[in-house]
Parts: structure tokens; sequence; C-alpha cells
């Protein structure tokens, strides 16, 4: 590869500037520079203005013969409330690979959540000298994708208490002539997507006429047990008030009051179709299938059951779209999707990852990110993302800082907002050796898939070289390909070179294919426990609730689906106290629920919040504009 025309020298400067200081410093290329770069024609996107574009899904089918460039996957230890820096490390290493190892490369990476961008984490763009701009555009609307979630998911919730409201007032043949209403010729027909529902019935007539009393009632009438819902609305903002409401309240409701409750926008079913689906018409297979709840005979009941498959698809076809960035230093970025880590599998998308591994060819190199630690994120992109996608990582990153090190070596809680104990910021040798129990565990279940394992160590000030050492050392030991030390956070690209050399050579030697943690034939049960074995438990214990939904889930055919276990990232258990590399505790499943679009079953372990809250002091008190320069300030 020629050296790029979009590439940007950075002059860094010590001590690293704020996040969005750093990213406002710097004139992002033209959008269509970067496009230029992988080869892109006008024709092959959508400007979003001067720095943003949408990627048409078409450009893989002109790509389709040509073959695929090295695939990363960037996870990490069992993190720190702080996060140990995953973002930034797979943008760094992006940046070392392009601008100073002279490959064609591309980042993948998920859209953030506004929630957290003005609540209590911050953005998600990376950080320091290795991020992902313009920032501000990055972390806040983008191109629209999570808004377009967001109305599709309420539109899908608007239309079951529709559904509801309806069918308790009119009888089945009221019911049919609406839903059939008859034409200019007084002639009734059945629109193209009830013809999915018949189908499903096993009714094979054509005209509503031709059904019987028993089959106008099958067709008609869902029958929605509202009790079963499990779909609730979305809204893309930490409130806290509103994990549970009441509706139906109005007089015009009749007095059909239930209650249910909203999540974040990201938590959306959708959001995890959007990320697993492979095309436009695989997308919509996978919202009509979405199930909202099941009928009072115990019938899943789906969107397409409620006539509004084909509309949410016509609400998601931009969104289907990855948006094409750039990093700091000018290599290309896909942003695509953004699932909760916890209870979908917390990845970016499928679409993005096969596109850029096109774009880059043979020799260039896809790094995407997995959410959280390797145990939730890595092992989801293995048995999840991959099985859909049919794509094989050569290589994953595992992310680790000393601080995340010494917190599983026993040392004193870390807690988002108050200032680290000394112990953090001292010399502790000992306490670092303590921890690499949990880096061992997480190269040890990763090298298990068949990739070769490389720990970047993340590096902070108040490292010493003796802890470093101590990290590379235990690395080495437990199995890993190589461990570099890296500083991209202060340096940009160049603090990664290492990183990136190590990444090379390991995608260059793979010796075995992709293995699986689980076959999808066997059972519901024994896919759970082989996942939690991964934890370092001795065995599973299911509640009542748990034991049946897995049977109502199984007798509806759904048992054949992986699985998306739904725990705390601060753990390999399910309690987010036990740091190091527990064993022998019994993994408990309070509740298993079902994505059946997206395409998994997911276990609760535990209790998961599905929608944040603000804390006293978010950060929104920083953010606000230069009215005079019209630039956005204090992001984070």
């Amino acid at each position: 590869m020629s050296a790029s025309k979009t590439l940007r020298k950075l002059e860094v400067v010590s001590p690293v500037p704020a996040d969005i200081d750093i990213a406002n410093s710097v004139e992002p290329f033209h959008i269509s520079e970067i496009a230029k770069e992988l080869n892109l024609s006008p024709k092959h996107y959508d400007l979003y203005g001067k720095y943003k574009a949408k990627v048409l899904l078409p450009v893989l089918d002109e790509l389709e013969g040509s073959g695929d460039g090295y695939y990363v996957v960037v996870g990490g230890i069992t993190p720190t409330p702080l996060g140990e820096g995953k973002s930034t490390t797979t943008v760094g290493l992006c940046q070392a690979m392009g601008a100073f190892l002279d490959k064609k490369v591309a980042t993948c990476l998920r859209q953030p959540s506004q929630g957290p961008t003005f609540g209590i984490k911050g953005g998600a763009a990376g950080g320091g000298y290795s991020q992902v701009i313009p920032m501000d555009e990055f972390n806040l609307h983008l191109t629209g994708d999570i808004h377009a979630i967001t109305a599709a998911n309420n539109l899908l919730a608007a239309a079951i208490d529709t559904r509801i409201f309806h069918e308790s007032t009119q009888s089945d043949k009221a019911l049919l002539n609406r839903l059939c209403p008859p034409n200019k010729e007084g002639k009734r027909s059945f629109s193209d997507i009830m013809f999915r529902r018949l189908k499903r019935l096993g009714i094979s007539k054509t005209k509503p006429e031709e059904l019987t009393p028993q089959e106008v009632k099958k067709f008609a009438r869902l029958d929605i047990d509202p009790a079963s819902i499990t779909w609730r609305r979305v809204m893309d903002v930490n409130d806290r008030f509103l994990r549970k409401i009441t509706v139906g309240q109005g007089p015009e409701e009749k007095g059909m009051v239930r209650e249910t409750g909203f999540d974040i926008s990201v938590a959306s079913e959708i959001m995890a179709v959007l990320a697993l689906t492979t095309s436009l018409a695989d997308m919509r297979e996978r919202l009509g299938k979405m199930v909202i709840g099941n009928s009072k005979a115990g019938d899943p009941v789906t969107a397409d059951d409620l006539g509004v498959g084909g509309a949410l698809t016509v609400l998601m076809k931009d969104a289907i779209n990855p948006t094409l960035m750039q990093t700091l230093e000018g290599t290309p970025v896909l942003v695509h999707a953004g699932p909760f880590a916890n209870i979908a599998h917390g990845n970016s998308s499928i679409v993005a990852d096969k596109i850029a591994l096109k774009l880059v060819g043979p020799g260039g190199f896809v790094v995407t990110e997995a959410g959280f630690g390797s145990d939730i994120g890595t092992e989801k992109f293995m048995n999840i993302k991959c099985r859909y996608s049919g794509l094989t990582p050569q290589c994953a990153v595992i992310v680790a800082t000393i601080r995340a090190l010494k917190m599983h070596g026993g040392g004193p809680e870390v807690v988002a907002g108050k200032p680290l104990d000394r112990a953090y910021t001292t010399e502790n040798v000992s306490l670092v050796e303590a921890g690499c129990v949990n880096l061992a565990r997480h190269i040890s279940n990763t090298k298990a898939y068949g990739v070769n394992v490389v720990v970047a160590v993340n590096m902070f000030a108040t490292d010493s070289e003796a802890e470093l050492n101590a990290v590379r050392n235990a690395a080495l030991t437990a199995g890993a390909y190589d461990a570099v030390v890296c500083t991209h956070h202060a340096h940009g690209g160049k603090g990664a070179v290492e990183l990136g050399i190590a990444v090379q050579k390991a995608c260059g030697n793979v010796t075995q294919p992709l293995k699986f943690l689980y076959s999808l034939d066997i059972s519901i049960k024994e896919k759970i426990e082989a996942i939690a074995r991964s934890y370092g438990a001795s065995g599973v214990e299911y509640s009542e609730q748990a034991e049946k939904q897995i049977e109502m889930y199984s007798r509806q055919g759904f048992s054949g689906l992986p699985i998306c276990m739904a725990k705390t990232q601060y753990s390999f258990s399910h309690q987010a106290s036990e740091k190091g590399a527990p064993t022998g505790f019994v993994l408990p499943i309070r509740d298993v629920r079902a994505s059946i679009g997206a395409g998994f079953i997911y276990p609760l372990v535990g209790t998961m919040s599905t929608m944040p809250g603000l804390p006293t002091r978010p950060c929104f008190y920083d953010i606000d504009l230069d009215t005079a320069t019209g630039k956005v300030i204090g992001l984070s």
C-alpha cells in the first residue's frame, strides 16, 4: 500500500489535554477523502455533512468475489467501573497500523448511546490522542440510527396495546372486516403481510371470505396475554423514573391499564437485530420474527402477526448502512449499531465488519471491538456474532491495566467519581501478580476459540516498569501469543506500534480453525452450563420462573438458538464484588428471555438494569456550546 494522502501527523502535548479539546484542535478531512482511500466511489455512499457518510449495502454485492483482510477482535479483562480503555486501544491500534505500519486498516466501533454521554460514563469515541472525530457528532445524533430504532421500537409498542384494545371491543367477524376493508369495488383482500400470519397458522386460503368461522378467529384474534408482554417502550436518555410505569389510564382506553416501563434505546431488540443482520432481506425477516409476548393459549405473537414488520423495516432502511468516519490520524472508521453488552451481545454490526474486510482486502486489517470483559463481549462475539456472520477472527486482543489487575489482586474498591486509593498510584508488584489470575483466565478462555491472543497493557503514568514486566510475564506464561505495553492515549498511533506488529504476527500464525464453546443442537440448559463453566462455575441453579421459560421456549421451537448471558461485567461470577478468578460458585439463573428476531435466548443472572439512572452530578453539567465558534465543549 502506498502512503495514504489522508494520514495526519499529530502534534502531541503533555500532559494530555481533555478529549474534546484534542478533538476540536484537529480539522477532519472531508469524508470523501477517507472514502477514496478505501476505493469507495461517490455512488457507494451518501454524505451526511462534511465528515460523515453512510456506506451503502450494494458495496458488498460488488465486492463479493474479492478476498477479506485479517479480522481482529478487541476484548478486555474484567474491568473496574472506570473502564480500561478498550475503545481507545481499538482506535490506537488502527492508527498505528495505518499511519505507522503502512497497512490498509479499518476500525469498526459501536455507536454510543446518548444516555451515558450525558450521564456518568461520558462518550465512547476513544480518548486522548486515539479518538474518532468529529467527537461531538460521534457521541450525539451521528446519522440518526438510534433515533430510527427508537421510532421503530415504539411503533411496535403502540401496535401491541392498540391491538389488545380493539380486540377487547369487537367480534371476530368485525375484526376481520376492519383488518380487511373492502376496496372501491367492494371486494376484501389480505394485505401482503397478512399472508405471513396465514402461513404460520397453516391456512392456505387467499381470500377473507373463504375463511371458516374457526379460521377467522385464529387469524383475526391474536388474543395477547397482557401478563406475557416483554416488549417495552424505549428512549435514548438515562431516566430512572420510567423504569416502571402504567399505561392506558386515559378515559378513552376504557380501563385498560397495565404496568410496563421504558428501556434505554440501545437495549431494544431492534438494536440487536441491526447488529446481527446480514442484509436488507435478512433484517426484514428478523424484524418480523420478533416475539412480543404470547397468546393466552401460550403461542408466540410476532411483529408480523401484528402486521408491522414491513413498517419497522421502512423505518430502519437507512439505519442498516454503516457510518464512515475517521480517527485523529486520518484512518477510516465504520460506526454501526450499539447493543447493550449485558442483555444483548455488545458488538458492532456484522454488516460493518463484512464491508470493512472487503474494503481493506487481503493483507489489510479490520479491528472490531467487543463490549465489556472477554467473558461477556468476546464470548458473544465468537458464539453469536461469528456464527451468524460466518467470519473467522485470526487474533483477539485483551486489554489490561495495572489498575484493574491490582483490584483483582485484592486492592481497595474502585468507585467512579472518587479519587483512586494510594494502592493504585504507587508500586506494588505482588498486588499486580495476584490479580493476574483474572488475566490468565481471560487468555485461556479466548485461546480456546482457536485464535491467537495478544495482551495490550494500557500504560498509566503511575505504572512502574516492574509492574508492567510482571503483567507481560504472567500473560506469556498463561499462553498469550504476545503482551505489549501501549501508550496510545498519550502518543496516538505511535504509542501502539509494538501492539500493531504483535497483532500482524499473530494474524499470520494462526494454526487452528475457529472453535465454538458449544454446538447449537444441544439443549438450552446444556448451553447455559457450558458458558457457566467458562466463568469458573461448578454448577447452575435455575429459579422456578427460569425453568418455566426454558420449557416454554423449547416447546415453541427456539432451543436451537445461541445463548446470550445477561450478567454483571465486573466479575466472572454473578457477584460484582467477587474479583480475580473465582471458582466453585453456583451460577443462579433468575429468568430466561428471548430475542427471537435478533436470534438468541438470554438468561438473566441476577438483576440487570435496562434503563440507567442519572447520578447527582451528571456529565451534562460540563456540556455546552461555544456560541462564538459553534463548537461543543465539555464532552468527555
